[in-house]
């Protein structure tokens, strides 16, 4: 059984920093493509930065300031996030999948439960 758990999320003022982490267990496929999503009241998911071998994809509104990056040997995905803006606050849900060829929800199979990111002026 695949389960993701996030960690890391908080109430920070804008400027901060904070990192984000993907517990992740249950994987049979060595080849798996990670993301990170957030989804902000009345509004829909957004993909924000994926992962697959050596290759990074990011939402423009957050490229230079996040970065996502794994720990394949103890199966742990992270995003550090610097610079945060009021905007980035939300729900940020860990998920992965077979293949992602764009940050669509679509393409990712597998969801963690989320962790809130909280950003203050």
């Amino acid at each position: 059984q695949v389960q993701l758990r996030e960690s890391g999320g908080g109430s920070v003022q804008a400027g901060d920093s904070l990192r984000l982490s993907c517990a992740a267990s249950g994987f049979t496929n060595g080849g798996n493509c990670m993301g990170w999503f957030r989804e902000a009241p009345g509004k829909e998911r957004e993909g924000v930065a994926a992962i697959f071998g050596s290759s990074t994809y990011y939402n423009p509104s957050v490229k230079g300031r996040f970065t996502i990056s794994a720990d394949n040997a103890n199966y742990t995905l992270y995003l550090q996030m610097n610079n945060l803006k009021p905007e980035d606050t939300a729900t940020y849900v860990c998920a992965a999948g077979l293949r992602c060829p764009t940050l669509s929800p679509a393409f990712f199979g597998f969801w963690g439960q989320g962790t809130q990111v909280t950003v203050s002026p």
